[in-house]
């Protein structure tokens, strides 16, 4: 009887080992994590231009090339999350067969990386984090991202703040252009309209 209960408390003790292991190992993504992503199964120059450090914006977004839409990837693991990203470019029918790899950075200097950019995502030539510059403004940061593609729309440009969305016309409007961006700040820019807006 006594061997039987020492041996039930053995089990459960390994059980709780081995689940704070695997959630040591695999720590939840949140806002303002750094991620190293790599993408494989892919033409090689696409590696190039995917591959690197990427910031998860302070909405828990994570923008990334040809997608339209932020990934939501706030409390998920590095892990979960890549299955995500490898689901959301098939749906897409982007690629066929990609393969994610991500691996988290949260030590003080990724933090560092992340207090300095600007995160541009959605139909810019170049998604992802662009470094800040101190008078930036919204016009220079998707400038850094490439600039517009042909397919985006600089008339309905998002930017996300503290969770706030506020919408700007950087085509039209000197004073929407004028615009000051921060560190941490999320840009997104929509696909045109039918109408070309």
């Amino acid at each position: 009887m006594i061997f039987s209960s020492i041996k039930k408390a053995a089990m459960v003790y390994a059980l709780f080992v081995s689940l704070a292991a695997t959630a040591f190992a695999n720590p939840n993504i949140s806002p303002g994590t750094a991620l190293d992503i790599r993408i494989f199964g892919v033409p090689h120059q696409e590696q190039a231009s995917f591959n690197g450090l990427r910031n998860v914006d302070p909405g828990g977004l994570l923008f990334l090339p040809f997608l339209d839409e932020g990934i939501q990837a706030s409390g998920l693991s590095s892990a979960a999350l890549a299955r995500k990203i490898e689901k959301a470019y098939k749906t897409a029918e982007i690629y066929n067969n990609p393969r994610i790899s991500i691996t988290s950075h949260k030590d003080e200097e990724a933090q560092k990386i992340d207090k300095q950019v600007i995160t541009v995502g959605g139909r810019v030539n170049r998604p992802g984090p662009v470094p800040y510059v101190r008078g930036m403004t919204l016009f220079n940061a998707v400038a850094a991202a490439g600039g517009v593609d042909t397919f985006g729309s600089d008339k309905r440009v998002k930017l996300i703040r503290k969770g706030k969305v506020s919408e700007y016309d950087i085509k039209n409007s000197v004073q929407d252009m004028n615009t000051p961006v921060y560190p941490g700040d999320t840009i997104s820019v929509p696909q045109k309209t039918v109408w070309g807006n």
